[in-house]
């Protein structure tokens, strides 16, 4: 009896690369030569495994006839044209939850190194510079008052060990959330104008590109600082680039920018920038779990055509949510 056939979407791991392999028959859509690809193999695909950083737009969609399930290796989606899925009745998986404390822990890392000048103060002990004098005193994080722009799963993660540190933690969702301790700011710039420290959580997408604006940068101030582990599109980079620039912002670590991996040369001359080449979720243990879900995404939908963790626009759509 034939394998499923299972088209992998690049850039994936390899363990997820082989792990597909091991269990289906598998193709890599090519980087060249797509269009004769698909025109040759694109019948038989009836699958996709994907990470949230491999396009699968309109266009991949409507080439593969047969295509019933995209998994995605991953919390986010904005990789995938999910209206062109859905309007084909296409199911979407992603990976929630197993990677909330991974992300959380590096978005508190990230605050921790900015407002410490952990970075800087490596620098300072391995080019000799302490044998000139001690370093200058730093910000601090414990006590300090900390906003959650998306108090989601991982939102929900970060608060709970800000907390931990005494931090006064407020938040901004599109909507109030009624289970939560902390206080509601009704935007983006009230949230900012109200804290030292921003960390970006929300998905990205259309309907949250540039949500960090010049205005919401200028309302943090120039001790603020800007925490991004979301995605790059969420912050204008132009804007931030020119707020730290000219000082009207503290500082910002970032895990995501606008075109990885692509960093503004601007961004990388900055000592009060600490950046991370998008690893939120990138310890052994998460990527493991988050393999595993999407693996048993896929095995779920071809044996009955259900899914472990659909997206949310597809569990609201089957009336599951």
């Amino acid at each position: 009896m034939s394998r499923p056939t299972i088209l992998r979407v690049p850039p994936i791991s390899p363990q997820l690369h082989d792990a597909v392999g091991e269990r289906y028959d598998a193709l890599d859509l090519p980087d060249e030569g797509r269009d004769r690809f698909l025109a040759e193999h694109g019948a038989d695909v009836v699958g996709i495994v994907c990470s949230n950083v491999g396009s699968v737009d309109a266009d991949l969609i409507a080439s593969l006839p047969r295509l019933g399930v995209i998994a995605n290796h991953g919390v986010g989606y904005d990789n995938i044209d999910v209206p062109a899925a859905l309007e084909r009745g296409i199911a979407v998986s992603n990976t929630p939850d197993v990677l909330d404390d991974a992300v959380a822990e590096t978005a508190l890392a990230l605050l921790l190194a900015v407002r410490r000048q952990v970075v800087a103060a490596d620098r300072f002990v391995r080019e000799g510079r302490w044998l000139e004098g001690g370093f200058p005193l730093t910000g601090q994080v414990a006590g300090s008052r900390v906003g959650i722009l998306g108090l989601g799963r991982i939102g929900r993660a970060l608060a709970t060990r800000l907390e931990a540190c005494g931090c006064t933690v407020s938040y901004h969702n599109r909507h109030r959330l009624p289970d939560v301790p902390y206080s509601y700011a009704a935007s983006p710039v009230e949230l900012a104008a109200g804290v030292d420290s921003l960390v970006v959580v929300v998905p990205g997408g259309a309907g949250t590109a540039a949500l960090v604006d010049g205005a919401v940068l200028d309302a943090l101030g120039p001790d603020g600082v800007l925490v991004n582990i979301a995605r790059g599109s969420v912050v204008d980079e132009a804007a931030l680039v020119a707020a730290l620039q000219e000082g009207r912002l503290g500082g910002a670590g970032l895990d995501v920018y606008a075109d990885e991996p692509r960093v503004p040369a601007e961004l990388t001359a900055l000592d009060t920038v600490v950046l991370l080449p998008h690893v939120g979720s990138g310890t052994h243990v998460t990527r493991a779990a988050m393999r595993r879900l999407t693996l048993d995404n896929l095995a779920s939908w071809l044996a009955d055509g259900t899914l472990r963790t659909p997206i949310p626009e597809l569990a609201t759509r089957d009336g599951d949510a």
